[in-house]
């Protein structure tokens, strides 16, 4: 896939589908998501990737970053774009940044992701991405990398209503299947995986730069 073709990877349909969903329920859950071809790519490099390059997932920010695996016990890789297939992934993302802001205004500035992988046992209790007003994470997005997905493999993401009250979507983390939700405004969990589970996570942000610093930082 050239650049301009990676640009251009979602469909006026799909992206309207997006603005329509987000305005309404603040949440889309997206099927056959990318092209086949570039979902496949990304599960061939993420599989291709030793544990090495995976590191022990953080909770909190910036200078508040910990580990606590009693919350959290996934790894994770930042995509920075260093392959050609990272490069194509960030530029649909970025198709999707243009999208959204022409259609909703919603000003958001640039999108940070990485892959995450989910082994055997491995878990996310409830959680929010962003507190309103204390972080410039706007909207986060999950596709997942998993094909052959079985209900007997769990791991499935738990979204729920800003109240707590509600779970409102199941999903499981079925290959080429992505999630979109407002960051600030719906909590959410990943239940304990049977199998390795991929992924890749990522948020759009706003401009909340300070001194020439985005305010927070990864």
């Amino acid at each position: 896939m050239s650049e301009s073709a990676s640009l251009q990877a979602l469909s006026e349909q799909q992206l309207s589908l997006i603005a329509s969903e987000l305005t309404e329920s603040g949440y889309v859950l997206l099927s056959e998501f990318l092209p086949l071809h570039l979902a496949q790519s990304l599960l061939i490099e993420i599989h291709s990737m030793s544990e090495q390059a995976f590191k022990q997932a953080a909770i909190g920010r910036d200078n508040l970053q910990q580990l606590n695996e009693k919350i959290r016990s996934n790894t994770l890789h930042w995509l920075t774009g260093r392959s050609l297939v990272q490069q194509q992934y960030l530029g649909v993302m970025e198709q999707l940044r243009n999208a959204i802001n022409r259609r909703l205004f919603m000003g958001l500035f640039d999108f940070e992701c990485h892959y995450s992988h989910y082994a055997p046992g491995d878990f996310y209790k409830m959680h929010m991405d962003a507190f309103k007003g204390a972080s410039n994470r706007v909207l986060s997005t999950v596709l997942y990398l998993n094909p052959e997905w079985q209900p007997e493999h769990a791991g499935e993401l738990l979204l729920y209503s800003e109240d707590q009250k509600q779970l409102l979507l199941k999903i499981a983390p079925k290959f080429n299947d992505c999630i979109l939700f407002l960051s600030d405004t719906f909590p959410h969990e990943v239940k304990v995986t049977q199998t390795d589970r991929f992924s890749i996570a990522g948020w759009f942000r706003i401009n909340a730069t300070v001194a020439g610093q985005l305010d927070p930082p990864r």
